[in-house]
């Protein structure tokens, strides 16, 4: 992997991330997990049914089981009762022309039944129940196998397990699942202005913010992650730093990437590695550095926080998900009208921070705010990016757009 020099052009938002996906490998292990624990990893085989789900044929509702050759083509008919069917108390005997089993949702259809007529829809006449037309063979019926047949392939490897899905495993029998270990992470801040919430802040001071986003989000993604807190702008510091760090598979830092006299980041990664790229054109999130750090992919994040959030998503985001062995999916985005103009220059793609609404079922998007690169409270307030295309000049108020919403809208 080449080291990028001052004079190369930045690499557009597609070229930077088709470069860092172009080169990750899923994490190879495996481990076996109990199904209580499988949310949120990553399955690591194809999960093929050895029974089929349901197993029997039950009821889908409250009512009566009997023979559809008992139904009326015409007028009324009348069966008699000989017993009952619940979920886990079965009907053992056979049911024989003119008779019906009570049953009820989920219980197992008896011998003989292949239909149930809800309770609603029978008239009781003493210990017998009366029938009229208007009903099909086989009705209200789960048949096995009807869920989930034998064989069939139920779940893909490199997919997220949802809850649905580990109520699907379990249906299948299984108290365990092989998935892939999690993705390790280790990151840090630097610079010597940073301290920690709770203390004093001296002249020139300011509370450190960066890793507390990053922490909330790694940890969102199912990464596990160590922090190694904040590290001076020395580069001896740095160093040793990124040489603890370096065990994990992703290291990510924040600050000291750009051009700054005290920016260190990119000098001390060429020392103890490569870097493929430093710039992207985009704002927020210019001075972007990835690259090898030994064994470990590096990301070099912006310092301001609001870059540090967009780049993270934009790049750190798709690349924790290859790594985790996670099928990929382009990121859910929608077409919403603006509220306001969006300022912006050619040549570069920008993302500002928006906030969606919607009205008689059509999106709007408007600004959350100050769309300064330090202004985390707009961060915190809006709830999509607002998706301006390199070759796009300012958007003027009234135009549709593609925005990219935080959470999947409801």
């Amino acid at each position: 992997m080449p080291t990028d020099t001052t004079t190369k052009p930045a690499l557009s938002v597609e070229q930077a991330r088709e470069r860092i996906l172009s080169g990750l490998r899923p994490v190879d292990a495996v481990e076996n997990v109990k199904l209580s624990a499988a949310a949120g990893r990553i399955l690591a085989e194809d999960l093929i049914a050895r029974l089929p789900v349901p197993a029997f044929a039950n009821s889908a509702m409250d009512g009566y089981a009997l023979a559809g050759r008992d139904l009326p083509v015409n007028g009324e008919r009348r069966l008699r009762v000989i017993g009952s069917s619940l979920a886990g108390h079965p009907f053992m005997g056979d049911v024989g022309m003119g008779a019906c089993v009570r049953i009820m949702t989920g219980a197992m259809l008896p011998s003989g039944t292949d239909t149930v007529v809800m309770q609603e829809e029978v008239r009781t006449a003493g210990a017998d129940i009366v029938i009229g037309v208007g009903h099909r063979i086989g009705e209200n019926v789960r048949l096995p196998g009807s869920d989930v047949p034998t064989g069939s392939r139920v779940l893909e490897h490199g997919r997220r397990l949802r809850p649905g899905d580990l109520g699907v495993i379990a249906s299948l029998g299984l108290p365990e699942v092989n998935v892939r270990r999690r993705v390790r992470t280790a990151f840090f801040s630097t610079g010597d202005e940073l301290r920690e919430p709770g203390v004093k802040l001296a002249p020139g001071q300011i509370y450190e913010r960066n890793r507390y986003t990053l922490s909330a989000t790694l940890a969102g993604l199912g990464a596990d992650f160590v922090d190694l807190g904040v590290v001076p702008d020395q580069p001896e510091a740095i160093r040793a730093a990124m040489k603890s760090a370096s065990q994990a598979d992703i290291v990510l830092t924040s600050g000291g990437v750009s051009v700054g006299d005290t920016d260190y980041v990119r000098q001390v990664l060429a020392e103890l590695g490569e870097i493929s790229f430093w710039r992207v054109a985009m704002k927020p999130g210019k001075p972007l550095a990835f690259g090898r750090l030994g064994d470990a992919w590096f990301f070099g994040l912006p310092g301001n926080p609001v870059s540090a959030l967009v780049t993270f998503q934009l790049f750190v985001a798709p690349a924790l998900h290859a790594l985790a062995g996670e099928s990929y999916r382009e990121p859910l985005t929608l077409r919403a009208q603006t509220l306001c103009a969006f300022d912006k220059r050619q040549g570069r793609a920008e993302f500002p921070r928006g906030i969606l609404s919607r009205k008689d079922g059509a999106w709007f998007v408007g600004s959350a705010g100050s769309q300064d690169s330090s202004a985390l409270s707009v961060m915190s307030r809006a709830d999509c990016f607002v998706l301006l295309p390199t070759e796009a000049a300012t958007i003027p108020a009234g135009m549709e757009i593609e925005v990219m919403p935080f959470d999947v809208p409801a």
